[in-house]
């Protein structure tokens, strides 16, 4: 082995060599039990972040561990064509490069540049998942816009839209204006500005000379919509306005005329206590709209500006002429802002405008245009998820499907009970067209392409058909992901090995926009051999958010970003600088950020290699929401990785052309030898129980806790000890369980740490004779319930105490730590003096010690000592000529006075009646026990003072 551990020199190679010899692949045995994780797909639009590389890390380590213990597995890779996500950089590309619009392009040209620079990106995220040691299939790669994603795709909204689940409909939606789409709730993003509060006076119609009021006062912080009036709510429990219900009022500007309703919408105690409704632009308005079948008007074009006319239709979204059209001239074709200050100008011309109050407001912005959000009435298609959600509610109630940690199926529950209709359809050029065709008269047609569907529905090439110009919500073929990859709608071999899947590893952001989503569509498409609907997985691992060393979220803006390869392969500070303000949407943010980055990397980020990464990710992995990243915590698992490589030098070194051979565990072993074999036993055991239970974090701190305190600190310098003074007989069982609990060992971390394990295993094999190719192929340690001696564990405990005393004595008299010791032992029993006997030669060489004597109890010491009472068993330390008497002196006050201390406390509790008569008999009797213990100890300590002050 090289001297030093590099993990740039081992890591890609290795790498090849798993991916070119097809480990990564499930084997021919499909009878085999199986192991399945679904990649959930980044976007292809960027980088993997901190996130992906979290998640991927913790599926890597299950999909090794299961395919360790002989598992069929399959973990499925693929990316996502991120609909919007994707358009929106590639517009922006062309325009800066060649100024260009999409439109300058049409549909199917600007469709294959997207094509094109998908082959490119697509290439740079699969190389990130290879240097983080990804072990997933890569010859079933899938991007979801393949041929046969696409297929499945079609098939499923063809089986949804002919069974009446899919329809259209005109409603109210989150509209981006600048990209001319409907958007999701999950790219709504929700800020707190400072605006405006208009108070607008509406005339009442007086109908009825008992009518006194002149007008109803409405606070509105969007001015501009009154232009789509069609209402205006007072709460029923109202006295001020109850009696006005079924009156009218004039809108201003519009002068259109309008009924007052009565709706508990209307807040008693917010504003005036009167709404306005505008069910075509705003969603609570909406829902008061449909209760009340109130006319809606849109007066918004798609591009964010005011119409020359307004769209007036009824609450069931069909035209209607109930009111007029009209819109004054001068607010056509205005921007909604420079709409909004026109109007305001206007109604105070008019003599209408109350009042204007500051505020904040909770604004909806687009997280991918930048632009406000504006509720839109558009025609969009939906699917119906009522029918869909009460099977996948009753899964999850019904533990067919586990949410860990639990707490999130209370938040899944909660949305699936209150689910609405999805809208499906993006305005978009980049993702899955509707196979939906019209003809000249609008009958709709659906199908797989137009020569299906003509030769299905009997149309002469005469008719001329057009396909639906809007695509699928990204998240619906995603929602397919678990199937589709599998070959659905065909009945492959794969799909009837691998369905269900046995895990997910997801956030908890995408809980719904997501999993539930994945729920519903796999239960309603794909049936196991008895018809019954499949789950498209068992278990639903959510991890928490990693977040910076301060707990703030990571982001770009923030300039706290931090790229997984960059702490695997290192890099500069003016590189780090340079990639974290490069093409920032907010430019005038750099320099901050600059700052920020040269202040917490002054010499930029060193390499650390992926081993220490995944292991850093492993521990981090707990339970909780938030995670915040350390980086002091990689470069001690940096440190960790570099004792394990350390730590099998030392022993390759020592066993190069050792003869290995099989064992069981005798009376002639060492004793510290039966020890490792049981306290590896035992780590295999509550290491398996954390991986089996998803406690990544407990996982890797066994881990740590084994390699660094146990293996390296403990027994390997007890090997040392054995290699200079054994027997030649220990010497070469020595070796033989050396190379047994290393390749053991190695074999246990390699689901964490990969690439070091594979690279010191590839040279133990050749000692241990084995002829295989790959540690990630060779079987999962196993806990041997036969492996268990109490006594062995606790006498050399009793040793690791008696070491660690002698050594910390040395550093608090200031002794030497070559300087021989003497060592006296009184009031040891026959199995201890034993356990003496037979390590004598350890304590010897670990402990520096000249001579190891043993007292009977009769001896009186006829020397001035440190004394410490191990287990039962008195340590004699004579330090008379070592010393410092008066260093000594004071110590022993310290120390008498700390026991004086403990024992009054204990003297109280056991003269307390209340805790002699209520207390439980065993807790009575350890207290009992304890007092007369530290009198013990008292004692002893002040006859050593004594020693001291009289020598």
């Amino acid at each position: 082995m090289e001297k030093n551990y590099n993990p740039k020199d081992i890591e890609e190679p290795l790498y090849d060599f798993w991916e070119k010899n097809g480990f990564f692949k499930p084997n021919n045995n499909l009878n085999k039990p199986t192991f399945c994780i679904m990649m959930p797909p980044p976007n292809i639009t960027g980088n993997l972040h901190m996130g992906h590389a979290f998640q991927q890390t913790i599926m890597d380590i299950l999909i090794r561990y299961h395919r360790m213990q002989g598992k069929n597995t399959l973990w499925q890779v693929g990316t996502d064509h991120a609909g919007i996500a994707t358009q929106i950089l590639i517009e922006r590309q062309i325009f800066l490069e060649e100024k260009k619009t999409k439109k300058d392009y049409g549909r199917n040209n600007f469709v294959k540049k997207m094509w094109k620079w998908k082959k490119k990106s697509n290439f740079s995220v699969t190389k990130q998942m290879r240097r983080l040691g990804n072990s997933v299939d890569w010859e079933r790669e899938k991007f979801t816009l393949d041929p046969d994603i696409s297929d499945s795709v079609k098939e499923a909204f063809i089986i949804l839209y002919k069974n009446n689940l899919i329809y259209q409909k005109k409603r109210l939606v989150h509209w981006d204006s600048k990209l001319e789409t409907v958007i999701s709730d999950l790219e709504v993003e929700h800020r707190l500005v400072k605006s405006k509060k208009w108070l607008i006076r509406y005339p009442i119609v007086k109908s009825t000379k008992t009518i006194n009021t002149k007008y109803l006062l409405v606070a509105t912080t969007r001015p501009e919509t009154l232009l789509g009036d069609t209402a205006l709510a007072v709460n029923p429990k109202d006295y001020k306005y109850n009696h006005l219900i079924g009156q009218f009022v004039i809108c201003p500007i519009v002068n259109r005329i309008i009924p007052i309703i009565g709706d508990d919408y209307a807040d008693l105690n917010k504003d005036t206590g009167c709404v306005k409704i505008t069910p075509a632009h705003d969603f609570n308005d909406y829902e008061v709209g449909q209760r009340h079948k109130l006319p809606m008007i849109n007066i918004f074009t798609f591009n964010g500006k005011i119409k020359s006319n307004s769209s007036v239709y009824n609450y069931q979204g069909k035209e209607s002429n109930s009111y007029n059209s009209f819109i004054p001239i001068e607010f056509q074709n205005l921007d909604i802002l420079s709409a909004r200050k026109k109007i305001v100008c206007e109604i105070k011309k008019l003599g209408f405008l109350e009042n204007i109050e500051e505020c904040n407001i909770l604004t909806p912005y687009s997280d991918r245009s930048g632009v406000i959000i504006q509720p839109m009435l558009t025609n969009q298609w939906y699917l119906k998820t009522s029918q869909l959600s009460k099977l996948a509610i009753s899964v999850v109630r019904e533990k067919k499907i586990k949410f860990i940690p639990d707490q999130y199926e209370s938040m899944y529950l909660s949305w699936m009970n209150n689910i609405k209709d999805w809208c499906i359809s993006r305005q978009l050029w980049w993702g899955h067209r509707i196979p939906i065709w019209y003809d000249d008269k609008k009958n709709a047609y659906v199908g797989h392409n137009e020569k299906k569907i003509r030769e299905e529905y009997n149309i002469s090439n005469d008719i001329i058909l057009n396909q639906d110009n809007d695509v699928l919500d990204t998240w619906f073929s995603s929602a397919l992901w678990t199937f589709s990859t599998l070959g659905w709608p065909k009945k492959t071999e794969f799909l009837k090995v691998f369905h269900s899947t046995n895990v997910l590893v997801s956030g908890f952001d995408i809980i719904f926009f997501w999993i539930a989503r994945m729920i519903m569509l796999t239960m309603y498409f794909v049936k196991d051999c008895h018809g019954n609907p499949q789950i498209p997985f068992k278990d639903v691992y959510i991890t928490g958010l990693i977040r910076d060393e301060e707990g703030k979220k990571m982001s770009k803006s923030k300039g706290n970003v931090i790229d997984p390869i960059d702490m695997i392969d290192g890099i500069s500070l003016n590189k780090l600088i340079e990639k974290r303000t490069n093409n920032l949407l907010k430019p005038h943010l750099s320099e901050k950020i600059r700052d920020r980055t040269v202040k917490q990397f002054p010499n930029g980020i060193d390499s650390t290699g992926t081993d220490a990464l995944r292991f850093t990710f492993s521990a981090l992995a707990s339970n909780t929401r938030d995670i915040q990243w350390d980086m002091n915590r990689l470069k001690g698992y940096r440190n960790f990785c570099n004792k394990l490589w350390n730590a099998s030098r030392f022993v390759l070194i020592n066993t190069k052309n050792h003869n290995y051979f099989n064992f069981s565990i005798d009376d002639n072993m060492l004793l510290i030898n039966k020890w490792i074999l049981i306290k590896f036993n035992n780590t295999v055991k509550s290491y398996r129980n954390s991986l089996d239970t998803y406690r990544f974090d407990i996982a890797a701190n066994i881990l740590y806790d084994f390699v660094w305190n146990v293996f390296c600190d403990w027994y390997l310098e007890f090997v040392k000890s054995i290699i200079k003074l054994g027997t030649s007989q220990d010497i070469y069982f020595t070796k033989n369980i050396l190379i047994y609990i290393l390749e053991l060992l190695l074999r246990l971390s390699h689901p964490i740490i990969p690439f070091i394990t594979e690279s010191i295993w590839q040279r133990v094999k050749i000692i241990k004779n084995i002829e295989d190719k790959t540690i990630m192929l060779q079987p999962f340690p196993e806990y041997n319930d036969q492996l268990f001696d109490e006594n062995i564990l606790s006498n050399i405990s009793w040793i690791k105490k008696i070491i660690i005393f002698l050594r910390n004595t040395r550093v608090k008299m200031n002794i030497s730590p070559t300087k021989l010791l003497p060592l006296f032992l009184k009031n040891i029993n026959s199995e201890k003096e034993n356990i003496i006997k037979e390590n004598k030669f350890f304590l010897k060489n670990m402990a520096f010690l000249d001579k190891i004597n043993i007292l009977s109890n009769k001896d009186d010491e006829p020397f001035l000592s440190i004394k410490k009472i191990i287990d039962g068993v008195e340590i004699l330390i004579p330090i008379l000529k070592m010393v410092n008497k008066e260093t000594e002196v004071k110590r022993l006050n310290k120390e008498i006075k700390k026991i004086k201390s403990q024992i009054l406390i204990s003297e109280e509790k056991t003269s307390n009646q209340d805790f002699l008569s209520y207390a439980p008999k065993n807790i009575i009797n350890q207290e009992i026990k304890k007092l007369k213990n530290l009198n013990e100890v008292y004692l002893k300590l002040s006859q050593q003072l004594k020693l001291f002050n009289n020598s």
